[in-house]
Parts: C-alpha cells; structure tokens; sequence
C-alpha cells in the first residue's frame, strides 16, 4: 500500500485579500486628510485695501487671475488668453444668471490688460455686480520707519 504525501501538491498561493484592506485604508485615510479648499489651488497675492467687505444675497461667481494672466472660472481654467475665450467659459458656467454677483480675484502682479480683459468679457455678457478681492491692509508696528 502506498501512501500519498498530501504536502506535495499544495501550490502556494497569494492571498490578495490583506493587500485589498491595506490599500483601501490608505485611500481613506488619503481622502479624510486632504483638504478641499478652492484657494489652495492658486497662490495669489491680493491688492491691499481698506474697507469692509460688501453683504451678498447668493453665492457669487468667482473669476480668478493669475500673476501670469491666465484665467480661472469656477474651478476652470480658461485655455486662452482672449476675451471670446473668456466670455465662453463665464458663459458656461453662469448660465443665463447675469444678475449674479462676480467675485474678481487677480494677482496683485497681474498685468493690467489681464483685468481689463476680465471686466471686458464680463461688462459684455452683461454682469454688472462685480467686487474686486482685496487682502487687508497690514499696519506697521513702527510708524513713520521703513
């Protein structure tokens, strides 16, 4: 009589099932860790001002430029540069609410056409509330020293 040695035909074998949970756990702990903040996405650097920000009634369309003159609707980048490019996107996201209020956000490095070009695109599709973002003024401990 002969007997079998069952050991011989085990096959290893990969069990994927610890590997699913480890990965899974990252994911969470990457999705629970990461912050969803619009600003975090550009680093601008607002003109200063005094004064109060002004009261809205509803939530306003933002419209960022950047210091290199690149534009940003919402959370969209704007490919182009030109005012028909803009006017499209606005467009698209707006919708026909063109008494909503606009949010212009723009470098305090940006070039002065590419705000001009915003209020342009703007002014033609017929917004006509729209704030400037500005930073607060900072006050020297010093006064009168530099």
């Amino acid at each position: 009589m002969r007997i079998r040695d069952h050991r011989a035909d085990d096959e290893p074998e990969i069990n994927l099932v610890p590997m699913i949970d480890v990965i899974l756990c990252l994911i969470i702990f990457f999705v629970v860790t990461t912050t969803f903040d619009n600003r975090a996405v550009l680093r601008l650097q607002l003109p200063r001002a005094n004064g109060e920000p002004a009261p809205t009634q509803s939530q306003p369309l933002t419209v960022l430029v950047n210091a290199d003159g690149r534009y940003f609707v919402a959370d969209r980048e704007v490919l182009r540069t030109d005012v028909e490019a803009l006017k499209r996107s606005i467009a698209e996201v707006a919708g026909d609410e063109r008494g909503r209020p606009v949010l212009l956000r723009a470098d305090a490095r940006t070039p002065h056409q590419s705000v001009v070009t915003a209020y342009e695109a703007l002014g033609q599709l017929g917004f006509r509330q729209i704030m400037i973002a500005t930073a607060p003024e900072q006050r020297n401990a010093k006064v009168g020293s530099k």
